[in-house]
């Protein structure tokens, strides 16, 4: 489909079309790379995320389903109508940011990432997809957001072991070490997320952060220990707790509900 720019139902109705010289070409050496376990979705330089096309590079990691579940999380503490702030630090290919952008069309989103290259696959996705109130901004975490607050802060932080024996294994070996490695634990990024987003909540706002499927328990305790209230994790479709969120102890607290379908 991809070396012949056919969609699925092209390929289906022209299944008997023969490759010309410089075709085959193209596909042996993508299968030639594929065997060598490269990940198709850096082979086509595509990957669907939130029913999103989105753009993606050996610069980016690769959006993957478990991490629709942090938007849907966030989905559901947003109001239709919301004209929020709205920050996602670590937006990569901007999956998280231009999803949100999609569903909350009066928020204004900010991603953010150390990386200049992914920054610039971010641009372009928003641009693709033309969703307007999206910028981004090159820097680590939080550096970049002067004295701004916002409405709800999201992240899907490093969080792999640096020993974690999946890093020689599959995917995961042909992307960004900087996106994936979390530190002897995994949680360095998400202790520095949840100390440094506290002065840029608004009150009562949510920081709602993806983690591994065995970090929930630790992950809660960084919050409960930053002085976050109504700290909640929520499982993936696999069973597993894959997100955890909480509310900064702000003196006045408004009265944000508090999501369903958690553990906390």
């Amino acid at each position: 489909m991809h070396v012949c720019g056919l969609d699925r139902a092209g390929l289906i109705t022209h299944g008997d079309k023969e490759l010309g010289v410089e075709l085959a070409r193209q596909l042996d050496i993508l299968i030639g790379r594929r065997t060598a376990g490269e990940p198709i979705a850096y082979l086509t330089g595509r990957r669907e995320f939130w029913s999103l096309d989105l753009k993606v590079t050996p610069d980016t990691l690769i959006p993957r389903p478990e991490t629709e579940l942090l938007v849907s999380v966030a989905l559901s503490q947003i109001p239709v109508d919301a004209q929020w702030a709205i920050a996602d630090l670590g937006t990569g290919s901007g999956a998280i940011t231009l999803a949100l952008a999609r569903e909350r069309p009066g928020c204004r989103l900010l991603g953010t990432d150390i990386s200049p290259a992914a920054i610039a696959v971010a641009r372009e996705n928003a641009g693709r997809h033309g969703l307007g109130r999206v910028s981004f901004r090159e820097g680590p975490w939080l550096a970049t957001l002067a004295d701004e607050r916002f409405g709800l802060i999201v992240s899907n932080p490093p969080y792999v072991r640096d020993d974690d024996p999946h890093l020689d294994t599959g995917d995961v070996r042909f992307e960004p070490r900087v996106a994936l490695l979390g530190g002897h634990d995994g949680l360095v990024a998400i202790r520095e997320i949840a100390d440094g987003a506290r002065q840029y909540l608004e009150p009562g706002a949510w920081l709602m952060l993806e983690h591994g499927y065995d970090q929930a328990h630790s992950v809660r305790e960084i919050l409960i220990r930053n002085g976050y209230r109504d700290c909640t994790s929520f499982k993936d479709l696999s069973g597993h707790f894959r997100v955890s969120a909480g509310r900064y102890r702000h003196r006045q607290i408004d009265h944000h509900p508090r999501p369903a379908d958690r553990q906390g």
